[in-house]
């Protein structure tokens, strides 16, 4: 007998999934998270994609280059799509209805996720990060070209994680960063529609003659914290937010991106992009374009 039709869509989630130890840690900390979802675990395949031991193996049983050029595509592409069905696997054992995707890509990834998650309409993107942090940090290459370029929110997972960041994931507060602005409240709206299970704490850092004036924090409960570092400057005011938000045990950090208009020219917030850098959670940044 077919289940009746609630007309409740399940969240929509596109997940980035290499086969790393940081994509493996972003599906597992996604689903403490947002544990009931239907994922697309996408794998931008980029010929011929295949690892230097497989293109020695199929050296031999080419007749010409030709054919060996075909064959390590075919090759390459199968080598694709299992590493994108275990990533499928992972996710189903996580409790997440997911289905392995394959796409065929020539660079731009930034611009292939963006457009994937407008195809399947998706209600978030999922990557992981391989942040080091302090002065050194370097976010992952595709995390740092998918923020700028997805029309969704995006939740860059760090790797790795410690045991405290862990069980914050599992029962902490989703803290969302505010200083009184459209995409601040775009945030919190973003954070209250995918996070309704947990508690929300806005916060706003104290900026030197600036009130922050947030509004629309319903249901949240609201604080305003000093800046801990040179005030006015991004990279300040992520640094205090990653502690406050450290501080609260916070499951998320959640941050609003600052647009200049047009469709393709979402550009992350200074203070977005500091945080993806210094804080030691999961960050959820929504563009302009959300909500």
């Amino acid at each position: 007998m077919t289940a009746p039709d609630t007309g409740v869509r399940s969240l929509r989630v596109l997940v980035g999934y290499d086969g790393s130890p940081s994509a493996v840690n972003a599906i597992e900390a996604a689903a403490v998270l947002l544990p009931s979802v239907t994922a697309s675990i996408l794998h931008l395949w980029e010929p011929p994609f295949t690892s230097p031991e497989l293109r020695h193996r199929v050296f031999d049983r080419a007749a010409n280059p030709e054919a060996l050029g075909r064959l390590i595509e075919s090759e390459g592409r199968a080598e694709a799509e299992r590493l994108t069905g275990n990533g499928a696997k992972l996710a189903r054992a996580a409790g997440w209805a997911a289905e392995p995707l394959v796409k065929r890509t020539f660079g731009g990834d930034g611009y292939q996720f963006a457009r994937t998650a407008e195809e399947l309409d998706a209600d978030l993107v999922v990557v992981g990060s391989r942040g080091l942090g302090g002065m050194r940090a370097s976010i992952g290459s595709v995390s740092e070209l998918v923020v700028p370029a997805s029309p969704v929110p995006v939740l860059v997972v760090p790797y790795p994680m410690t045991t405290v960041e862990w069980a914050a994931a599992e029962s902490g507060p989703v803290v969302v960063g505010t200083d009184g602005s459209p995409p601040a409240r775009r945030a919190l709206a973003a954070a209250t529609e995918l996070f309704a299970h947990r508690r929300r704490l806005v916060v706003a850092v104290e900026e030197p003659g600036v009130s922050p004036a947030p509004a629309g924090v319903e249901g949240a409960e609201l604080v305003t914290v000093p800046c801990t570092g040179r005030a006015g400057r991004p990279r300040a005011t992520a640094t205090t937010l990653a502690e406050e938000a450290t501080r609260r045990g916070a499951a998320v950090l959640v941050v609003g991106s600052r647009g200049r208009g047009g469709a393709r020219e979402t550009l992350v917030g200074h203070v977005a992009r500091a945080l993806l850098h210094c804080a030691h959670r999961p960050v959820l940044v929504v563009p302009s374009r959300a909500g």
